[in-house]
């Protein structure tokens, strides 16, 4: 009987991974990017306990070959993310203080008013930039009394629907907009930060809604959101960072073809997968908190931080700014099938109208 069962297993892991590869927006096929992990682990479990308990030849081959083939397709596609790859944003040497960014971006979880924690954290890293998400008016109310004083620079855009967001930065905004990309709900925020030696960066600061059947059925309109900042980013190119809670795994089709538009870097690559939602199941995460960066950066230090009663962990990086190191960065470039690609996705988010 273990033969079926664990050739049912191996087969069903294998078609979760086939489908996942499926081009379409629909959120029940997008969702199979996201536990690749998970699936790459049950595979390897599958083949093994296939190796040692199946008897049954016809299932014994049925199960290893599947589970096998689930195995290395998933390990494509997770590695990269492991420390057995190349770093694809170099280390930094010797970093000058003036030239580094800190940002620490934490998901709040809405209707957690759980302060105290977070606030900790901030007081304890002296972040340069916070980025708050989910964060409403009574998060505004409890954060701007605390960080005022060492973190004057702000935008505040809080909202209900679980799409606020706050930043709180130490150094110097100009240019400050909030944009509603592709849906009139969601707002993502859009600055310039002058660094300590006078130099100005760029950052994007995003939270795309999910694919999801309580948030939305297709995927287009938080492909069609990141895409478009990917364009911008290409379009006017700058040393620039974009970071928030994409809403998407570091390695989706989407976020890898986000990264070949807009040029971006990916520092988690190569050093770890920083998984940071879901905060409360071990067995259940992925990374969904993301910086991206320019080849203008090298990374001095990330980490995850602790849980502070949200869904999500915060995540902290310490970039440096080094236009003069970008030769050692290779940014990913999308090919002209990729942009025409991203550009039609764009215009279709801009033009379908989510159902309600």
């Amino acid at each position: 009987m273990l033969g079926p069962l664990l050739g049912s297993i191996a087969i069903a892991l294998l078609l979760g991974t086939i489908v996942a590869r499926i081009e379409v927006h629909w959120w029940w096929i997008r969702c199979f990017e996201f536990p690749r992990l998970q699936i790459a682990s049950l595979a390897l479990v599958t083949a093994i306990l296939t190796v040692f308990f199946v008897d049954d030849s016809q299932w014994y081959w049925v199960a290893l070959i599947a589970s096998g083939t689930t195995l290395i397709i998933q390990a494509n596609y997770i590695l990269p993310w492991t420390r057995i790859w190349p770093v694809q944003v170099m280390a930094a040497e010797s970093p000058e203080a003036e030239r580094t960014v800190t940002l620490l971006i934490a998901n709040v979880l809405m209707p957690n008013h759980r302060t105290e924690r977070l606030i900790e954290m901030i007081k304890h890293h002296q972040p340069d930039i916070v980025l708050t998400l989910e964060s409403d008016q009574w998060w505004q109310d409890q954060l701007d009394p605390v960080l005022a004083e060492n973190w004057p620079h702000s935008v505040k855009v809080p909202l209900d629907n679980l799409y606020g967001m706050h930043l709180y930065s130490r150094l110097a905004l100009e240019n400050t907009s909030i944009e509603w990309l592709i849906q009139d709900d969601i707002p993502s925020i859009h600055t310039n930060i002058t660094l300590d030696n006078g130099e100005r960066i760029r950052l994007y600061a995003v939270h795309p809604r999910p694919p999801a059947p309580s948030e939305s059925e297709k995927s287009l309109w938080r492909d069609a959101e990141l895409l478009l900042i990917g364009k911008k980013i290409h379009e006017d190119p700058k040393p620039t960072l974009v970071a928030g809670d994409l809403n998407d795994v570091a390695w989706s089709r989407t976020t890898r073809l986000f990264c070949r538009v807009g040029g971006m870097l990916d520092p988690r690559r190569g050093r770890g997968m920083f998984s940071t939602f879901h905060a409360k199941y071990p067995l259940l995460r992925w990374p969904l908190d993301h910086i991206f960066v320019t080849e203008h950066f090298t990374l001095v230090s990330m980490q995850r931080l602790g849980a502070f009663g949200s869904d999500h962990f915060p995540i902290l990086a310490t970039l440096c700014y080094r236009p003069s190191r970008k030769d050692e960065n290779k940014a990913p470039e999308a090919s002209a099938e990729e942009r025409q690609e991203a550009s039609e996705t764009i215009q279709e988010g801009k033009t379908e109208k989510q159902e309600t």
